[in-house]
């Protein structure tokens, strides 16, 4: 299964035994990032926020105060069994007053996290390349059509004496497939040129 990542930020809510449990989740791309929404998040009112991310093969999960191993490894569990990536999901609960023993910790955190993931819009996790694209304005057409057909996104558009100037995103496999077809389009006019190099 190709991993994922949240297109949008989630957030559902499920009542266990009266206890309530909200689950917030959002794409995040380094653990600091991570920890930094975790303190926006956190409720100080709420009895738990528990919470866990996975950011490649990194990864970080807290019971915060629950009995050890009954929220932050199911939230973990829930981000790895749908194929998400580079994502947190913080679990808050407020207790309603009846014990739900280890078991249904588990089952209502890792449900929680699960059904708030699960409802959640995601977008492919692609690795992408930026790039700098000249051309004549002449060549303008045929070149959005190009970028159109791979998948890039327009970062910046700008406009000089000698043409449009673009700044893009574009999957890094293909950034050569790109090249040769503006070279093929523009008989070499056009230029595509990068400051990173394309992943090979």
């Amino acid at each position: 299964m190709s991993a994922h990542t949240l297109a949008a930020p989630a957030r559902s809510e499920i009542v266990v035994k009266k206890s309530r449990f909200r689950a917030q989740a959002r794409a995040v791309g380094t653990p600091a990032q991570a920890l930094a929404w975790l303190g926006e998040v956190v409720d100080r009112d709420a009895t738990h926020n528990c919470w866990a991310y996975r950011i490649g093969g990194s990864y970080r999960f807290s019971d915060d105060g629950e009995p050890g191993g009954t929220a932050g490894r199911p939230i973990l569990s829930a981000l790895d069994g749908q194929g998400i990536d580079q994502a947190m999901v913080v679990v808050t609960r407020w207790y309603g007053g009846i014990n739900l023993g280890a078991g249904g910790l588990v089952r209502a955190y890792g449900g929680a996290a699960a059904e708030c993931l699960r409802t959640a819009s995601r977008r492919p996790l692609v690795d992408s390349i930026e790039a700098e694209l000249a051309c004549d304005f002449a060549m303008a057409g045929a070149v959005h059509a190009i970028l159109a057909a791979v998948g890039a996104e327009k970062l910046a558009e700008s406009f000089d004496e000698h043409g449009l100037r673009l700044r893009l995103r574009l999957p890094t496999a293909m950034y050569a497939v790109v090249g040769e077809r503006l070279r093929d389009a523009s008989r070499g006019a056009a230029t595509l040129k990068t400051s990173e190099m394309p992943s090979p």
